[in-house]
């Protein structure tokens, strides 16, 4: 796996610094049991890169070695993976998946528009013993017939591939979107939607995201 940038590297420390409180209370087993809600699965839709792209690290807005970013708000996505009673999921593989600032994703058969080909628009991250992930990528867009979302996909030995989506809090299309109101629970609802939040002190508008998502299993000691 590529090593993310080194100025977006820094501001993960920043978060990790931040998270770190939050992290040493899920790191307890069974901490809000009784309070987490697990993460609806959702479609993984018709658009999973049909060619996986040669850089796949966890840095969307910079295809390999380039210099040029993608076009877009620049978000620091990041969150848990998570068992059933809260204990971290560690050697998780989590893809994302999304449209660049044009609404077109990294596929064949996406062709409504031109591609911004400096957007990665599909990435990975490996979590570690805390069941953290990391990305830097864009603020999605809105996409014909859909709302602003991110694809998200599980990978664990042993274990089916998993899928769901994050939503973006706030926006009007959420409530005309179907594979978003398909979810009946509001508690389920709630725990897709994201705040995409300005960074404080950001010179360039950069935005942070946090999205935990909470398995239905209890990871093995």
């Amino acid at each position: 796996m590529n090593i993310v940038k080194a100025d977006p590297f820094q501001t993960r420390r920043r978060f990790l610094r931040s998270l770190s409180l939050g992290a040493a209370v899920f790191a307890v087993p069974g901490v809000f049991a009784e309070e987490l809600t697990r993460t609806p699965r959702q479609t993984e839709g018709p658009f999973y890169p049909d060619h996986l792209p040669l850089d796949t690290d966890n840095d969307l807005i910079i295809v390999n070695d380039g210099i040029t970013a993608a076009v877009g708000e620049i978000t620091h996505l990041s969150g848990r993976i998570l068992g059933a009673k809260g204990d971290p999921i560690p050697s998780a593989l989590v893809e994302i998946w999304q449209v660049d600032n044009n609404g077109v994703y990294l596929h064949s058969a996406d062709t409504h528009a031109a591609r911004d080909k400096t957007c990665q628009g599909f990435g990975r991250f490996l979590t570690g013993s805390t069941g953290e992930y990391y990305f830097r990528t864009i603020k999605p867009v809105l996409y014909p017939g859909r709302t602003r979302h991110i694809h998200f996909a599980i990978k664990m030995k042993g274990r089916e591939k998993w899928t769901t989506q994050c939503y973006v809090k706030g926006e009007p299309q959420n409530d005309k979107d179907g594979i978003y109101r398909s979810i009946q629970d509001p508690k389920a609802r709630v725990a897709v939607t994201v705040d995409f939040a300005p960074i404080k002190g950001s010179r360039i508008g950069e935005l942070a995201a946090t999205f935990d998502i909470v398995l239905g299993f209890t990871p093995e000691a």
